[in-house]
């Protein structure tokens, strides 16, 4: 197979564990000869520094030509302690979002047999968790009108949804329910905002397409709640932006470390894989960051192209790492920590 995946590197750590995706995914085109073309482009602070915009129209061009996009980080201390600036990163990242499409954020959550007690829970609470979130991704508060009145003193920020927005974004979690263990959390806040309202009777409505599947409804907050307590419980969850934003920032650190958790957000036409971590400013440079979040999203991303032994392949590799040690210093406890290239030369001559 011939693919052209759009290389968009972004900001801090972003470069860094692009790279070992990118030697562990040509390690993988190599044993099973596909060929991959990358095409690399600006996002985020560094193409704000570069052309003073954060997505830029050439590398949307890119991106929209590409079959994929694999993503590394966007995010800069310089935007964050500054509330005046009027254009960030961020921005970015949401217009990126917008126009290309990408409605419904996949954020799995699983353990690894050789982290457990590594997680800040109890080993009995997260053995056996594999849960995955759907998120909604271009709509909601973030993209609802906002503005200040009363000379800045007043903020506000409007959530707005559309029946037809869950619809699509319910439809992918039903779907992978039936793959799966046929259970779906529809998760909102519908005993106070009109938008979960909708949410919560239009998932209702969807059941009777989906017989198979045990539908259940949560409040967040409970969510919040049981996701430490019984993570094990759950098994797809659906929700809109804000949400899901915050819960699978929650769900993430069960395996024991935010580096360790891909994600893919799925358009009509193109989709986009990365890791959940931030941009991380203060280990920029220092080749300490865990990449294996980023080359799990690259194995995400064969497997959305149909390529799932190429995927196992990654996951294989990234299983033996961790049982073997071959980690960075957020794993390494005392033991024998290996820099971020490190890692990736590890799994790529491995795979």
């Amino acid at each position: 197979m011939k693919l052209n995946i759009a290389l968009l590197a972004g900001d801090g750590i972003g470069p860094e564990v692009i790279d070992q995706a990118v030697k562990v995914s040509d390690a993988v085109a190599a044993k099973f000869g596909h060929e991959i073309t990358w095409k690399p482009a600006l996002t985020g602070a560094a193409a704000i520094d570069a052309v003073g915009e954060p997505y830029p129209d050439e590398t949307h061009e890119i991106c929209a030509s590409s079959d994929a996009v694999l993503f590394g980080a966007i995010g800069h201390p310089k935007f964050d302690n500054d509330p005046t600036a009027k254009v960030r990163p961020e921005q970015g990242l949401l217009k990126m979002r917008k126009k290309l499409g990408l409605f419904a954020n996949v954020r799995p959550t699983f353990v690894f047999p050789s982290l457990l007690d590594k997680s800040p829970l109890k080993k009995e609470r997260i053995e056996g968790t594999d849960l995955v979130f759907f998120r909604e991704l271009t709509s909601g508060v973030y993209f609802g009108e906002k503005g200040r009145k009363d000379d800045g003193n007043t903020a506000y920020d409007t959530n707005m949804y559309t029946k037809e927005e869950v619809t699509r974004l319910a439809k992918k979690g039903f779907e992978a329910a039936m793959q799966r263990s046929k259970k779906l959390c529809c998760v909102d806040k519908a005993n106070v905002m009109e938008t979960s309202r909708l949410w919560r009777e239009t998932v209702q409505g969807m059941e009777k397409d989906y017989p198979e599947v045990e539908v259940s409804y949560e409040f967040v907050d409970a969510v919040a709640m049981r996701l430490v307590q019984w993570p094990k419980d759950y098994d797809v969850l659906i929700t809109e932006n804000l949400f899901g934003d915050v819960l699978t920032d929650e769900a993430s650190v069960i395996s024991g470390s935010m580096g360790l958790m891909p994600s893919a957000s799925l358009g009509t036409s193109i989709s986009l894989f990365e890791p959940i971590h931030g941009s991380y400013p203060q280990a920029t440079g220092k080749n300490i960051a865990n990449p294996m979040a980023t080359v799990l999203s690259a194995a995400m991303m064969f497997e959305n192209f149909g390529l799932a032994e190429e995927g196992k392949v990654i996951r294989e590799a990234v299983n033996k790492a961790l049982a073997e040690g071959i980690v960075t210093e957020d794993l390494a406890e005392g033991g024998k920590a290996y820099g971020t290239t490190e890692v990736g030369d590890w799994l790529a001559k491995n795979i």
